[in-house]
């Protein structure tokens, strides 16, 4: 069963609260992000080693597998995304269609433990590449394919939601 495409844009959070899952992007700075991430990706574990980690909980709702597997790949696209905005001059981001790569990688049939494992890997690089960010970089720019910009500093700070909201996305749902 196909998941319907996410169309919304996130990039609201950045300056806002999210009325779902509480993120506040007006509070979180740069230097936060690291310790966010560092925290979030400590309940993935238990929550990828439950019975029913494969079981979606409706017809439009992705499994705790299918958002574990989920936000590794938001890890390892933002850290790409960051490495690129440091080496070039306001780089245009390659499109990632996070739904086609969800079918595609047949999110919902990995392996819970491999998941795991991955997410826990992409996480730390994540954080780390984040936390080495200097002063003087945060100001760097970058676009998304849909013309969404971004400076190091408003990348970082819209990227922590991902990773806290699915979290409250499983929780809430399964």
């Amino acid at each position: 069963m196909a998941i319907e495409p996410e169309t919304k844009s996130w990039t609201w959070v950045i300056e806002g609260t999210c009325p779902e899952c509480g993120y506040d992007g007006t509070t979180v700075s740069i230097r936060d992000v690291p310790g966010i991430i560092d925290a979030n990706t400590t309940a993935w574990p238990t929550e990828l080693g439950r019975a029913d980690v494969r079981e979606r909980p409706d017809d439009h709702t992705w499994s705790a597998l299918e958002y574990g597997a989920h936000v590794r790949d938001v890890h390892r696209k933002m850290t790409e995304r960051l490495a690129l905005m440091l080496a070039e001059d306001a780089p245009t981001f390659p499109n990632w269609d996070q739904d086609a790569t969800a079918v595609q990688d047949q999110y919902g049939e990995q392996d819970p433990a491999v998941v795991v494992r991955e997410l826990g890997e992409a996480a730390h690089r994540a954080a780390r590449a984040f936390d080495e960010v200097r002063d003087d970089q945060l100001e760097r720019t970058g676009l998304r394919s849909d013309g969404s910009a971004f400076t190091v500093a408003s990348l970082a700070t819209y990227y922590a939601h991902d990773p806290v909201h699915h979290l409250w996305d499983v929780r809430r749902t399964h």
